[in-house]
């Protein structure tokens, strides 16, 4: 039984559902297949469920400082991991379920459940069933990468993925990756009651990021009290699962005993199981499907969206690689992956936001920059708040007078980021949201006074 269609979507992350959307409303007769939970990673075990956990252990590590504020609790605060965890079900089910009530009831779209395979250009089974499309796009995401380590399996382990079925309390949690997830995971715990420790193969966490970043990031997890090891690749794990004892012995020398372990190395595709060479699309190295400026892949007429392509790992890269596909086939509007400026977040409290160039990729560049700082504790509305740990950094262009980049690492920092995000995409000079007249008081109208505060950078000043 063959099945044809005018475009046909795998995958119902966040670009699959709103392409099937437009695609649908323009009047194609429209397939998507999801072989697990729609939604994707944002949905199920990544953005939506974490920062639902997130707000928990924020609640109770305020709780914590209750007293600072004025407040008296009646007892020691104590968390509940398993009302924790059905909070967090309860609002990443009900984006689940939204996003397959809305594709299931979308005119024009059929929805097939089951794993899809390719079998030749532009040819697809799935199940036994054979769908053909004259468009195809692949957003098949990505999953946890889990590296061989010697005993590994024995003692069993956590990703980010099964940390979202985690509702009983780790005694210690050994977290294996010094990155993003695992930061996030590290201070979450931490705050909810476990120990906690940090092994990291760099020699600082972060490291593509500015070594002020890096050090405050730091700082501001080891206050809580996250252990935290770097140069520590695991050669060795020992123990065995349901022991909840497991000994981490790392390069360095450090062995740390533990009841639970996390691997937070990184992600890879979702790709191995496609038979996409049957299809003609190449892939690198790494397993990713290499694409073109608007999306497209070695293989004529499909299309490659979200984690699976390598161009960004990020909910908000994947909804607008939707955007740049719809723009160029529906809109006559040639938008392209280089216009994107890269910008992003860590969801640590207080949380980091970051866009463009840092201050070291821009001195790479050879040019002359301009720096302006503030730390937070300068910040009326982070003092208000007695939430003063970090700082914001901007970094300019000293000739073209554009803004090249910028780090927030404070309170409210992920949304006061997006004021200089908007200047950037204008192509406008920093001038122009220098002499912008921002609230009082919020943490975003400091930002027209770092920019009145900008100074050579370390090493330019002459």
């Amino acid at each position: 039984m063959t099945d044809s269609y005018d475009a046909l979507i795998i995958g119902t992350g966040q670009a699959g559902p709103s392409l099937a959307g437009r695609l649908a409303g323009a009047g194609m007769k429209v397939a998507i297949v999801e072989r697990g939970r729609f939604g994707g990673t944002c949905v199920n075990v990544g953005c939506i469920p974490t920062k639902a956990m997130v707000a928990s252990a924020y609640v109770a590590q305020m709780a914590r400082r209750a007293l600072e504020y004025g407040v008296v609790l009646p007892g020691p605060i104590a968390v509940d991991m398993k009302r924790v965890k059905a909070r967090k079900d309860a609002i990443s089910g009900r984006s689940q379920s939204g996003v397959e009530g809305w594709l299931k009831g979308m005119a024009n779209c059929t929805v097939y459940q089951g794993h899809a395979r390719f079998i030749g250009p532009r040819r697809v089974v799935v199940g036994e069933t054979e769908l053909t499309a004259a468009r195809i796009f692949v957003n098949v995401g990505g999953r946890p990468h889990v590296p061989a380590i010697p005993g590994l399996q024995d003692v069993g382990y956590l990703t980010s993925d099964t940390m979202m079925d985690l509702d009983v309390l780790p005694r210690h949690l050994i977290v294996v990756g010094g990155g993003y997830v695992g930061l996030e995971f590290a201070q979450m715990f931490r705050r909810f009651g476990s120990a906690v420790t940090v092994l990291d193969s760099g020699a600082r966490l972060l490291s593509k990021e500015d070594l002020d970043v890096s050090h405050a990031v730091s700082e501001i997890l080891t206050n809580e009290g996250v252990s935290i090891v770097p140069s520590a690749t695991v050669s060795r794990l020992s123990g065995r699962k349901g022991s909840l004892s497991i000994e981490v012995e790392a390069t360095n020398g450090h062995k740390i005993e533990g009841s639970h372990l996390l691997i937070a190395i990184g992600r890879v595709p979702n790709t191995d199981d496609l038979g996409l060479a049957a299809a003609g699309i190449s892939t690198d190295s790494r397993g990713f499907i290499p694409v073109d400026d608007q999306l497209r892949t070695s293989a004529d007429g499909v299309w490659a969206l979200g984690d699976c392509n390598g161009r960004g790992a990020f909910t908000h890269t994947a909804y607008n690689d939707f955007e740049i596909v719809a723009a160029n086939l529906l809109d006559s509007d040639p938008r392209r992956v280089t216009d994107r400026i890269e910008t992003y977040g860590l969801f640590i409290d207080p949380p980091l936001a970051r866009v463009g160039m840092t201050e070291s990729e821009a001195l790479a560049t050879g040019r002359k920059i301009l720096v302006g700082r503030r730390a937070m504790t300068r910040i009326g509305r982070a003092i208000e708040k007695g939430e003063t740990q970090g700082f914001m950094k901007v970094v300019v262009d000293a000739e073209s007078k554009h803004i090249l980049g910028a780090a927030i690492l404070g309170t409210g920092g992920d949304e006061a980021i997006h004021s200089l995000i908007d200047i950037m995409y204008a192509g406008k000079p920093y001038s122009v949201i220098q002499r912008a007249v921002h609230i009082h008081p919020t943490v975003a109208e400091l930002i027209p006074t770092v920019l009145g505060d900008l100074r050579p950078a370390v090493g330019q000043e002459s």
